[in-house]
């Protein structure tokens, strides 16, 4: 069985700015169908509305054009998944509360962020792990 992820916008991000890091590898392995992604529509548009972001594009010179490619691409798979919303409020920051409702909601194996001091505490609660992109090659690296 392929392990079930959902990834944090900051993940997908860092994925798009270096292709050469465990976040790249990870969207790499989604679009191999070596795992599955999880997304609800609102932490789609999430992703859309932040990669879209003039001072990214800048930055990197990514165009809009090929961020709908990329966009368009990742979709093709993803699972989507229908959010309850249970379980709120568990995290400090409100733009969060999307991320862990995905991952609970879509029974995910693991919850990858780079920012897992704000979700430690609420995971805590619930069965599923919470993981940087590196720690997460390396958990399932192996059986992938």
């Amino acid at each position: 069985m392929k392990p079930r992820l959902v990834i944090d916008t900051n993940v997908l991000v860092t994925a798009l700015c270096n292709q050469n890091g465990a976040s790249h590898l990870l969207i790499r392995w989604i679009l191999a169908e070596r795992v599955t992604l999880l997304a609800s529509p609102a932490l789609w548009l999430e992703y859309e509305a932040v990669i879209k972001r003039s001072q990214l594009r800048l930055k990197h010179g990514i165009s809009l054009e090929n961020l709908d490619i990329v966009l368009d691409t990742l979709a093709a798979h993803v699972e989507p998944v229908h959010l309850n919303y249970l379980w709120r409020p568990q995290l400090r920051d409100p733009n969060d509360e999307m991320v862990l409702e995905t991952a609970l909601n879509g029974t995910a194996d693991a919850l990858v962020t780079f920012n897992t001091k704000d979700f430690v505490a609420a995971t805590g609660r619930f069965v599923m792990r919470l993981v940087t992109p590196s720690e997460c090659i390396g958990l399932i690296g192996d059986i992938v």
